[in-house]
């Protein structure tokens, strides 16, 4: 299955789809973190506010009164539509999210809705609102993505909500082994891409050791500060530990293959509570209301693979969604690739070719943390920060979808094609 949005001419066009405000809130440690009692519906609140303010690091008092109209970017009233992805969330998350838009002072006028497609729902969230704008559907939407890894455990999923099939169907269908290969653990899959491509674990610890490296400096040297509204009096990401070093990561045991395994705790993702949101509109609208535009919607492509190797999807999504841009991979100035764990996050950087320096250089998921449903949101607001930051064109966002997906997003900083 692939779905795409083509891009025919990169020239500026009223019906573009363009991002003027994205933020995030810090990424704290599940169950131990600075986010661990606060329920997701709260996170989202935090960003859905956050995303409409033209400050959005001021701070908030949910009990206190709503912002002034002058501290707002747009009206909240004026956002047509919100897309929220989750994937932990029990269903009764769409009455839940739907009270906190109506919490972040956003009125009942203003629609919502909720998707999950795994690990890619932050990203397909602002995917469906990109395209309800391209289509005219609407002017303004916001794109966005919560988990709350300590309200709802990973490891609880299936207890709580096991697949509901025909297992005798299943069992005997033509794609009886990718259908049952959807029930891989996540892990397994990790040590899967380990063992097919031959994958060495020392390599896995360096390139771990590496992603927490390069979120220390960034932390350090307050590269996360523009990105971050608070939540309370958390304001600073928790997750990243500085001197982490491979030599320290290679006395972990293995997780999933106790005898030849090499996927540990600390060459995987973390588990994470976090929110992301990405305010949205047409070309047309932040012209007229004399916005910036922080980058423009490209191109977006999610491509099909083996579930039981899941992690290898972005080596397929990636040339999709360049394809559907008109760029190749050498374009590109930014990759923000999840690190869903070490293997594949490694494996799909060495097969693509990518350039080491130009990927993830704040560090990825395995140092900051992968909140399910916020990680595609995240890193398009973490990947348009460093953009800017550092006057580059072409980012692209991509990660791998459990059950067997890779998803991409290309994006584009229009202020650099001007100065060149």
């Amino acid at each position: 299955m692939t779905t795409t949005t083509t891009t025919t001419t990169n020239a500026p066009n009223p019906r573009d789809a363009v991002i003027v405000q994205a933020i995030r809130t810090p990424l704290c440690r599940a169950r131990k973190g600075g986010l661990a009692q606060v329920p997701p519906s709260t996170l989202l609140s935090a960003v859905l506010r956050g995303v409409l303010l033209r400050d959005p690091q001021t701070p908030h008092d949910p009990e206190g009164t709503a912002p002034a109209s002058a501290a707002y970017l747009i009206p909240p009233s004026d956002v047509q539509d919100i897309c929220v992805g989750n994937v932990l969330s029990p269903p009764t998350a769409a009455v839940s999210f739907r009270m906190a838009a109506l919490a972040a002072d956003i009125p009942h006028t203003t629609s919502l809705s909720t998707t999950n497609r795994q690990c890619s729902s932050g990203l397909q969230a602002i995917a469906n609102i990109a395209h309800a704008i391209q289509s005219g559907s609407i002017s303004i939407g916001i794109g966005a993505g919560v988990e709350s890894m300590s309200s709802d455990p990973m490891r609880e999923l299936y207890e709580k909500f096991p697949p509901h099939v025909d297992w005798d169907a299943v069992r005997n269908c033509r794609h009886s082994r990718d259908a049952m290969g959807c029930l891989t653990p996540m892990g397994v899959t990790s040590e899967n891409v380990a063992e097919k491509y031959r994958l060495d674990r020392t390599a896995l610890d360096e390139f771990a050791a590496e992603s927490h490296r390069k979120a220390a400096r960034a932390q350090s040297l307050g590269r996360f500060r523009a990105e971050i509204t608070p939540v309370g009096d958390v304001s600073r990401d928790d997750g990243i530990r500085p001197g982490t070093t491979a030599e320290t990561l290679s006395r972990l045991p293995p997780a999933f293959d106790k005898q030849r395994g090499s996927t540990t705790a600390g060459n995987s993702s973390q588990l994470t509570d976090g929110a992301a949101a990405v305010l949205l509109m047409s070309r047309e609208e932040a012209v007229k209301r004399k916005l910036p535009i922080w980058g423009v919607w490209r191109s977006y492509a999610v491509e099909g693979v083996p579930p039981d190797i899941m992690g290898v999807g972005p080596v397929f999504a990636i040339p999709s969604a360049l394809r559907k841009a008109s760029i190749g991979v050498e374009d590109v100035d930014v990759f923000e690739i999840n690190e869903a764990f070490a293997s594949q996050a490694y494996y799909c950087i060495r097969t693509l070719e990518l350039e080491e320096g130009k990927v993830n250089p704040n560090g990825g998921a395995i140092a900051l943390g992968h909140p399910l449903g916020c990680t595609g949101a995240r890193m398009v607001v973490t990947l348009l920060n460093e953009m800017r930051r550092e006057k580059k064109r072409w980012g692209v966002v991509s990660m791998c979808v459990g059950t067997g997906m890779g998803a991409a997003a290309v994006l584009e900083v229009e202020a650099v094609r001007s100065s060149l």
